[in-house]
């Protein structure tokens, strides 16, 4: 079969290993991985370059309105241009239900949204925060069987469930073949130290890290893995952020508990010391949990070497550092009356080629496997995260040598602002195909708004007992 594109002479990474030659494309799936073609209506000299799958990125807020009842700073339009400039070709985001909302009200609404605007692929988790609405249950599962496979819940913010409520919100996900994701901190230990803090008039963003102590996380994750051993029931655990939450989650999963969690990059290269900056500057790196020490940072490395961490998401929560978002409260507002939350996807993928390749020792296929592959398999998204005939041709052409330095305000959201900025990395990706039409090339953007199309996930998703052995 004759491609319509081939992407020639690169180092194409495929879950079998590194293959030097052409990868095949034609009708946006991916035909051929390997052997060389002579002709085509689209040639790509991706010499010295190496060929990687898209990344997925399994957990960002788009167009969201926050806990805090503010709205976050991109639409999927500006959010899914960030990503694609990043690498990033598919992106889960939430459906993020309001008091009193129905499910099925809370789906249409994300979905006419991302439906205006995405540039790239997308699915959605469904955040449940009130159970008691009119056709809960009949909505779960009949959203489930049409594939959204994952609800996010909280243990914590003024959107939180009780324990009863976790339950049953968990024992109706196992019927219907869903996944649950959770946000895992204690809200009494956070509210009791908060409160205290408030009190004492230590309310500077260096303080947001005494706010929300690390023993509050700690707590709700072993919690959370009880339950999930409890009921069967699988479970996602996002944004790990301490070593004693790694060591919790490693004891639950010898156990056989269906659990598995993420961390993202501000954990993996940020210590709490980026909040303690002049006045309400260390705003902008304000999230939740907070970033920690070294000692932790460590211990998420050695947990994403030995699969107890299965993912590094964003978590992208992007809020502009202005009186429409992180200022919102005034110019002397307290960590309290401050959105949580900074834009990643864009960043997420340079900073782990770096860290992973450039500067480390996993190698590609390391990385393909945790920015791609495993986000695919584990949740479900049909025809994605691998570089194989019949998939997606979801693809990112990487300068492995190229350097870059990021500038104070360089990325393609709308946040206005880099946390990343000053930092060097060495690998980009310099061009980037969605379903086989290029969606960037060299800085250049070319994607159009609607663009995207939301995946189909039709299986149930599910975990094993025992994590899966990354390549």
């Amino acid at each position: 079969m004759r491609p319509d594109t081939v992407i020639k002479g690169g180092q194409i990474v495929t879950p079998q290993g590194v293959i030097m030659g052409d990868l095949g494309i034609r009708g946006g799936k991916i035909i051929s991985v390997g052997p060389e073609f002579s002709a085509a209506d689209k040639v790509v000299d991706a010499t010295d370059k190496v060929v990687l799958p898209g990344g997925i990125d399994p957990h960002a807020h788009i167009e969201q309105m926050s806990g805090m009842g503010q709205w976050n700073a991109d639409t999927f339009e500006t959010a899914t241009k960030s990503a694609a400039m990043g690498g990033t070709t598919s992106v889960i985001s939430f459906a993020a239900q309001n008091k009193g909302q129905s499910i099925k009200q809370t789906v249409a609404d994300y979905a006419a949204r991302a439906g205006r605007g995405a540039m790239i692929d997308y699915a959605f988790h469904i955040t449940v925060t009130d159970p008691a609405v009119k056709d809960f249950g009949q909505d779960i599962r009949r959203f489930a069987a049409e594939g959204h496979r994952s609800l996010k819940v909280f243990t914590t913010y003024n959107i939180q469930l009780d324990d009863a409520a976790l339950l049953g919100v968990m024992r109706l996900a196992r019927e219907a073949g869903a996944l649950v994701c959770v946000h895992a901190e204690n809200d009494a230990i956070i509210a009791d130290a908060r409160d205290r803090l408030i009190e004492a008039g230590q309310i500077t963003p260096a303080d947001h890290a005494r706010s929300r102590p690390r023993v509050a996380e700690i707590e709700a994750i072993e919690r959370v893995c009880r339950f999930a051993e409890h009921l069967d029931q699988s479970v996602m655990i996002f944004h790990v952020s301490a070593a004693e939450s790694v060591t919790a989650i490693r004891a639950a999963q010898a156990r056989g508990a269906p659990v598995r969690a993420e961390t993202c990059p501000h954990y993996l290269f940020m210590t709490a010391d980026v909040l303690d900056r002049p006045g309400l500057e260390g705003a902008k790196w304000m999230c939740s949990p907070p970033q920690r020490t070294k000692t932790d940072q460590d211990a998420l490395r050695d947990g994403l070497a030995d699969g107890t961490l299965s993912l590094v998401s964003s978590d992208h929560a992007p809020y502009r550092f202005d009186e429409t978002g992180k200022l919102s409260a005034g110019p002397d507002a307290g960590f309290h009356q401050i959105a949580n939350g900074l834009p990643g996807l864009e960043t997420r993928l340079p900073l782990m080629f770096d860290a992973m390749v450039s500067q480390g020792d996993a190698g590609l296929s390391a990385f393909a496997e945790l920015t791609a592959t495993a986000p695919a398999r584990l949740y479900g998204l049909a025809g994605k995260g691998s570089i194989a005939p019949g998939m997606d041709a979801d693809i990112a052409i990487w300068d492995p040598d190229r350097k870059v330095t990021w500038g104070d305000d360089d990325l393609h959201d709308n946040v206005g602002y880099n946390p990343w900025s000053g930092r060097s990395i060495t690998g980009w990706p310099v061009q980037v195909f969605l379903r086989g039409d290029l969606l960037v090339d060299d800085g250049t953007f070319l994607g159009s708004p609607g663009t995207g199309r939301r995946i189909q996930r039709p299986e149930p998703v599910t975990f094993t007992s025992t994590p899966e052995v990354r390549a």
